[in-house]
């Protein structure tokens, strides 16, 4: 068994060294494997196991929903639907103190229904906000902490790619843990379950920033001065708002409805979604050959990407497994005080701690397959558990020093924001999410009551 951690700390510490994802996670693992096989350590049957695994990947309905939710994501940013959202929402919250965080709040969440990609809606939101903030004198560590949290709501609210591979490990973990136990029959969770359980924290976490922005306005005025209109500034009227806010959320509508409600699996939705996209740019007049060819060689890099790193994933996995890797985290976490609770929060502090280090994805490919299976065996709702780690692996993307929304703010920021003031910026919303996690483990009906009265 010890070849197994020394697997998984060799993995851990290539990653913080900078090499590819998708190539450390399949080369280590082979390199072990090879080992394994010359000593006698290691049985080939789980390499003869590869081939079939990464067909069955390959060829998973569900996952061909990535590149279409990709496709419709990056349309969207390319037709610019951002600008005319934070246009509209400065012009309605302009006389607040404070309107305009919280129009980047509101437009970060509509974003985040409409493209679920958290990159592209930081850096877009960083391009367009940034500047104006900074001009009405906002303090920049708010602003950058506003921007990179909303930028990151596409970790949570649906549709939302990171639940799509997050609920694909987790039904093939839910089915292992049920066939461990001795159930021949077993129940599954989909992704459409997930988006729906993820419906309500999404709305408390942005209830949750939309008031940590309005508190920061009482107690700390300066930080975010009173935006003065001038005299001849233009009026939104009901016209320009239902102009504006009408196609994205109608696009919205259209995905996750026929989600909710049965009319369409994941992957179907996910086409509409990528279809509805086309008709808004091409409305726009943003679809061009030239917008059309970028759009598809951004999609297929992200997708190859994703696909890769899954493969990888999926050699590591067989590997860890066939030095009786899965069995000594069982008897680490069933060895956890507390019992059930123990074993859960010793794995949300574990996932907490590697994403200061590890991105998203590869904690969904990495960890969540050897330890979810422990966790659904003891009677763990999986679409609570699901909704857990999206809200605690959406922290990764805040937490320094290997942030991605950090980097992306810092990519588009000006010289004169400091990389101190963009982390000082997103700690109140670290503690935000924390904060809603421990709302979610307290009241795990939040997230099950939605799916289980639809379903």
């Amino acid at each position: 068994m010890i070849e197994s951690v020394l697997l998984f700390f060799s993995v851990i510490l290539l990653l913080m060294a900078g090499f590819p994802v998708a190539f450390t996670l399949g080369g280590v693992a082979l390199i072990f494997a090879g080992i394994g096989l010359v000593t006698g350590n290691f049985d080939s049957g789980y390499l003869n196991a590869l081939p079939s695994r990464l067909y069955g990947t390959m060829t998973n309905e569900t996952l061909m929903a990535v590149p279409l939710f990709i496709f419709m994501g990056i349309t969207l940013e390319k037709a610019k639907i951002a600008e005319g959202l934070l246009e509209t929402m400065s012009a309605l919250f302009g006389n607040f103190r404070g309107g305009l965080a919280i129009s980047v709040i509101l437009v970060g969440m509509l974003l985040a229904a409409s493209t679920g990609i958290v990159g592209a809606t930081v850096v877009t939101m960083g391009l367009l906000s940034l500047p104006s903030m900074m001009k009405r004198d906002y303090s920049p560590s708010l602003s950058t902490g506003v921007i990179a949290a909303s930028g990151t709501l596409g970790q949570i609210i649906p549709p939302s790619i990171v639940l799509v591979l997050l609920g694909d490990v987790l039904s093939s973990a839910y089915q292992q843990a049920q066939l461990n136990q001795g159930i021949y029959s077993p129940e599954t969770v989909s992704v459409g379950d997930l988006f729906v359980g993820a419906i309500i924290p999404g709305l408390i976490l942005v209830t949750s920033y939309l008031l940590y922005v309005l508190l920061k306005s009482f107690l700390n005025p300066e930080s975010m001065p009173a935006q003065i209109k001038p005299p001849n500034a233009p009026k939104t009227g009901v016209g320009s708002l239902l102009t504006t806010l009408l196609p994205p959320l109608v696009l919205i509508m259209a995905v996750l409805g026929s989600i909710i409600f049965g009319f369409a699996t994941i992957t179907e939705a996910a086409g509409v979604g990528a279809a509805g996209a086309v008709l808004l740019a091409y409305i726009k007049k943003a679809l061009g050959w030239s917008s059309l060819k970028s759009i598809s060689e951004d999609t297929a890099k992200l997708t190859t990407m994703v696909f890769m790193i899954l493969i990888g994933a999926s050699v590591f996995s067989l590997v860890f497994r066939g030095y009786e890797g899965d069995e000594l985290v069982q008897s680490y976490l069933t060895s956890v005080p507390g019992g059930t609770f123990g074993i859960v929060l010793a794995v949300m502090i574990a996932m907490f701690i590697l994403g200061f280090v590890l991105d998203f994805i590869e904690i969904t490919f990495v960890v969540v397959p050897i330890v979810a299976p422990i966790i659904l065996a003891l009677g763990v709702d999986p679409v609570w558990l699901g909704i857990m780690i999206a809200v605690n692996l959406q922290t990764s993307f805040l937490t320094p020093p290997f942030g991605f929304a950090l980097f992306y703010l810092r990519g588009v920021a000006p010289d004169t924001i400091s990389t101190k003031s963009i982390y000082m910026g997103a700690l109140p919303f670290v503690l935000i999410q924390l904060f809603v996690l421990i709302l979610l483990a307290s009241f795990p009906t939040i997230v099950t009551w939605l799916p289980s009265s639809l379903y």
